[in-house]
């Protein structure tokens, strides 16, 4: 699998939620490009950790700077906030996870790679941190070694979403050349999670390539209800569309692919031009 055939991940979203004074944090990344991945992290309660949570010598001021930093929109401060958690508690498998996401918000995937591998290292039997690594392994053309990790994952009862780690082993099964695996598992998240925009989306690209094409558009038109619209999920409507014998459904999808991105490109199934 080509790193250029996938579509780099979408930014990170930060979720904080606090419950009888213990800060809680935990993040999301869905992919905002293709639908093709999202990243969770586990609830940690930090509140144990070193330091009284009213000055910058304890971790969890800086996480929950850094989180806010994200929900900004200010990849680089909290990059920052998440390397001063680190060094004050560096087995912290949060903030690792919090600076692997403001990596990965600013295109620095490698890195972020590293620091997704650590909080996997750190938190072996933690689903969420065993998924995220995962994701970033097909994400970046390593689907073989990635499926481990969904298993991995998977293993994890306490797990809180099964469904995301399905939905991912499913799409990067899908473009791993594992089609068994990838119908089992696509239709498994999407019981536990019927608007799983990763599962219905690659669950679409799946039976296109299948030459399956009613059923293709029945998920296709699920995960453009499910979720805000990606280039690739307009481009694969189109491409359903003009395989169904349906030119002007075709020429639609990728007229709002044009007006709705317009820096993507955009091709018009069986046309020379792209823009």
């Amino acid at each position: 699998m080509s790193i250029a055939r996938l579509a780099a991940c979408a930014m990170a979203v930060a979720v904080l939620a606090s419950t009888a004074g213990c800060a809680r944090l935990s993040f999301i990344k869905p992919s905002a490009e293709r639908g093709r991945s999202e990243q969770v992290a586990p609830v940690y309660d930090v509140s144990g950790k070193r330091g009284s949570g009213r000055s910058d010598d304890n971790p969890r001021v800086h996480l929950l700077r850094g989180e806010q930093a994200l929900r900004e929109g200010r990849a680089a401060d909290a990059e920052a906030e998440a390397r001063k958690a680190l060094r004050i508690d560096g087995s912290s498998e949060l903030a690792h996870t919090l600076l692997a996401l403001s990596l990965d918000r600013q295109g620095r995937t490698a890195d972020a790679g590293e620091h997704y591998a650590r909080a996997a290292e750190l938190a072996p039997g933690s689903g969420a941190a065993l998924n995220n690594y995962g994701s970033w392994l097909c994400l970046n053309g390593r689907a073989p070694e990635a499926m481990t990790w969904f298993d991995r994952a998977l293993a994890d009862r306490s797990y809180a979403s099964p469904a995301s780690a399905l939905a991912n082993a499913g799409a990067c099964a899908v473009e791993g050349g594992q089609p068994a695996r990838a119908e089992r598992d696509l239709r498994a998240a999407l019981r536990l999670d019927p608007v799983n925009a990763v599962a219905l989306e690659a669950l679409a690209r799946h039976l296109y390539r299948l030459g399956e094409y009613f059923e293709a558009r029945a998920f296709s038109q699920r995960r453009l209800d499910a979720a805000q619209a990606s280039p690739a999920a307009l481009l694969l409507a189109s491409q359903i569309e003009d395989k169904l014998g349906d030119k002007a459904a075709a020429a639609r999808y990728v007229q709002r692919l044009r007006s709705e991105f317009p820096h993507a490109p955009a091709r018009l199934p069986g046309d020379s031009t792209s823009r």
